[in-house]
């Protein structure tokens, strides 16, 4: 159960409901974590437009889902995982695919930009940076733009599985994926 109310629209200003619409309209998220982020309506519309500037690199929908799911699976946040599996599948990954990112096992990819877009995002988690080596490899592997973009995912990522996490957000009982202790 959530740490923080949900606002019905009655209980939302004037900006708040508006974020919302345009949230609802243009297709965006407005559940989960986004029940904080509507506290403050101008955070929120700023994610959303960070969200749309990452995604619009050329990265592959997968590199991007991969590095997003493995952020999920590095803070434990269970309500991101759970909507962010459901993306996954949408762009193309497979169960086994996401069953392993959850296990913390091998990715099961031949594809060496998706597999070091998930070394890159557990590494950068796990040691607070790249090493020389990961550097070299990404950086002879993505434009720089790219990377950029892959280490932006893995720091707006960050917050908002910390903001589901904070507000214990979690998925309803019949969410399809659930994240192994």
């Amino acid at each position: 159960m959530t740490r923080i109310a949900i606002l019905k629209p009655d209980d939302m200003n004037d900006e708040q409901r508006a974020v919302i619409a345009a949230s609802k309209a243009n297709g965006k998220p407005y559940g989960g974590p986004f029940w904080a982020y509507v506290r403050n309506p101008k955070l929120m519309q700023s994610l959303h437009n960070l969200a749309d500037s990452i995604a619009d690199s050329t990265l592959s929908a997968r590199e991007q889902q991969i590095v997003t799911l493995t952020v999920a699976r590095f803070w434990g946040a269970k309500y991101p995982w759970a909507a962010q599996c459901r993306n996954g599948l949408k762009v193309g990954l497979t169960q086994q695919e996401i069953d392993a990112i959850n296990s913390r096992a091998a990715l099961p990819t031949k594809d060496k930009r998706e597999l070091l877009a998930h070394e890159i995002a557990k590494e950068l988690l796990a040691d607070k940076g790249l090493s020389d080596a990961t550097y070299a490899t990404a950086e002879a592997t993505f434009s720089t733009e790219e990377l950029v973009a892959l280490v932006a995912r893995v720091g707006s990522f960050s917050m908002t599985c910390c903001t589901a996490n904070a507000f214990d957000i979690t998925p309803a009982d019949d969410a399809p994926d659930r994240l192994k202790a």
